[in-house]
């Protein structure tokens, strides 16, 4: 994998560039769809690739190891060929979903242990063992597995957990380099940053992963809670000492504001759950502000979601239609609300890309975020 910085903005720190995978580039800024068990929740992979224009989307270590679990991935011949998404994948480690599982696992310096929220069998979470699953899965890139404490996690517990999450990304380092992948193309190890919001801890972090020349770097363990400046903050810091021909991935981020800034910050590459889930659930993204489509406000309302036309459904269905589908319980209101987000978001960051291209990113940013906040 390679990265090519194309364009840096002269007025912020966005970037953009393309990213080089086996299954093919990636413009950036990018953002990723979320696939957890090898699907992005209501949306078919003709949909993503025609209708969304995803050129990257994401699966979920834990998700896939419990369920189909390693063996199918291998027969079928890694989750490219399982899916039929014959694009760029993403595969995190894992680590957030497992130690989610509060009251259900035992962290340990080897590793951790935890019990399947499907049917409550043990299982083991080494380093090691994180690599040999993901290059079972077969993902273009692979995060290092870690520890993401919580946001509200005081000094000393953060300061241990660092350097667990430090060690544990030597020994993913170690393994990945001693094995190779199985499929016959390249696949990336991305570093995460972690720290909380401890300035000094995100500091030694972020060293520590630079130093180890990884083909791309992440940001871990933000939008937990803390304040949305304090995040800023902390990206900021960060994007200072990770190297800058290298792509920068914040993980789990964020709302359509959040991704604006951040570009503006120096990061790359995002995913979160927001536009699907906020999606299934009548929360509608536009370029004008979001909706919630079951007010009353829209019954009768025959106009585009989205006049500006950030999807293919924006002049198929009419805000009308689309409040009598949500009020209704139709299954089909879930479909068009993921796959409309998840276009929005894309034509966003496509945006984003163009104005930093042009040289009026700050700008163009400055004038979105007022509107992207609104509600209507």
């Amino acid at each position: 994998m390679t990265y090519t910085l194309e364009h840096t903005d002269p007025q912020s720190s966005a970037r953009a560039g393309i990213i080089h995978t086996a299954h093919g580039d990636i413009q950036t800024p990018i953002f990723m769809p979320v696939g957890t068990a090898a699907s992005v929740k209501g949306v078919q992979i003709r949909e993503l690739t025609d209708d969304i224009k995803a050129q990257i989307i994401l699966g979920n270590t834990y998700h896939l190891y419990l369920r189909p679990g390693t063996e199918i991935l291998e027969r079928a011949g890694g989750l490219h060929k399982f899916n039929g998404f014959d694009r760029p994948m993403l595969t995190d480690s894992g680590g957030f979903q497992v130690f989610s599982l509060t009251g259900i696992r035992k962290l340990r310096q080897e590793g951790c242990e935890f019990r399947s929220h499907i049917d409550g069998s043990k299982h083991f979470f080494s380093p090691e063992r994180v690599i040999d699953i993901e290059r079972s899965i077969g993902a273009d890139i692979m995060m290092a597995f870690d520890e993401c404490p919580p946001g509200t996690a005081p000094y000393d517990y953060a300061k241990k957990s660092l350097a667990l999450t430090h060690n544990w990304l030597d020994r993913c380092l170690k393994r990945y380099r001693e094995t190779e992948p199985l499929y016959g193309y390249h696949q990336s190890l991305f570093p995460i940053v972690q720290g909380v919001t401890y300035r000094d801890l995100r500091r030694q972090s972020a060293e520590f992963v630079a130093s180890k020349e990884a083909e791309g770097n992440a940001i871990g363990g933000l939008a937990v809670g803390e304040p949305t400046e304090v995040m800023y903050e902390m990206i900021e810091l960060v994007n200072s000492i990770l190297p800058t021909d290298r792509p920068r991935y914040l993980m789990g981020v964020g709302t359509p504001v959040n991704i604006l800034e951040a570009i503006s910050l120096g990061v790359d590459m995002f995913d979160c759950v927001m536009p699907t889930r906020n999606g299934r659930n009548a929360m509608l993204f536009t370029s004008h502000g979001i909706i919630n489509m079951r007010n009353a406000k829209w019954a009768d309302d025959f106009s585009p979601v989205d006049p500006d036309g950030t999807s293919y459904v924006d002049h198929a269905y009419s805000r009308a239609y689309l409040h009598h589908l949500f009020k209704s319980q139709e299954l089909l209101a879930m479909e068009i609300g993921s796959i409309h987000n998840l276009a929005f978001y894309l034509h966003l960051v496509g945006e984003a890309r163009s104005h930093i291209i042009e040289g009026d990113f700050r700008q163009w940013k400055e004038r979105m975020i007022p509107r992207l906040s609104q509600r209507l």
